[in-house]
Order: structure tokens, then sequence, then C-alpha cells
């Protein structure tokens, strides 16, 4: 499954990059494939693992903020794997565009 995510602390100031950093530093850890992107991050695995690793990103965001919003998106496809990379190919082929380009 891939699960685009993001953890919002509420209330902190208008920069977010110190708390991103944090919670990112985490994912990379949990050496599940994500990718980071302006708006969230998109994680592949299984259900309990990526579950498990969000809380894990929300609890490390609320231990210094008084509030904090966690947004999860979920796509749950049967049978496939490496989501990440194969989505956005998959548009750029039917768009013409090299597996490398923009």
């Amino acid at each position: 499954m891939l699960v685009d995510f993001s953890v919002i602390p509420i209330g902190g100031g208008v920069s977010l990059s110190d708390e991103v950093a944090k919670v990112i530093r985490l994912i990379d850890e949990s050496g599940l494939p994500y990718k980071l992107n302006p708006m969230g991050t998109v994680v592949e695995g299984e259900w309990h693992e990526i579950m498990a690793l969000i809380e894990k990103c929300h609890n490390l965001v609320l231990a210094d903020q008084e509030r904090v919003l966690t947004s999860i998106v979920i796509d749950d496809r049967k049978g496939k794997v490496d989501m990440i990379e194969k989505k956005v190919e998959s548009v750029k082929k039917k768009l013409g565009w090299a597996p490398t380009g923009a």
C-alpha cells in the first residue's frame, strides 16, 4: 500500500522545516521506501508497518507541540509493489516523456 501523510504542528510558527526534518529522519530510519514531496511524504509498505510509523511521527511532533494535525491518504492495491516510482512512470509514459524526464 501507499500512504501519503503529513504531520503539521499547529500554533508553532510559520516555518515547519525543523519539525519536518525530525519526522523525515524517523521515516528514513524505518527502512520503508518513501518519497518526500512539498506537501507531505509518501511511504510504501504493509498496513501495520505504516500505521505504526505514522503514530511514531505524530507522537514525535506532539512531544514538542501543543497541537498536531495528521492527515493520511491511503492507496491500497492488491498485488502491487514498488508503486512510489511506478505510478509516476506510468503517467510519464502516457505523456510520451522519457523515464527520467520532467
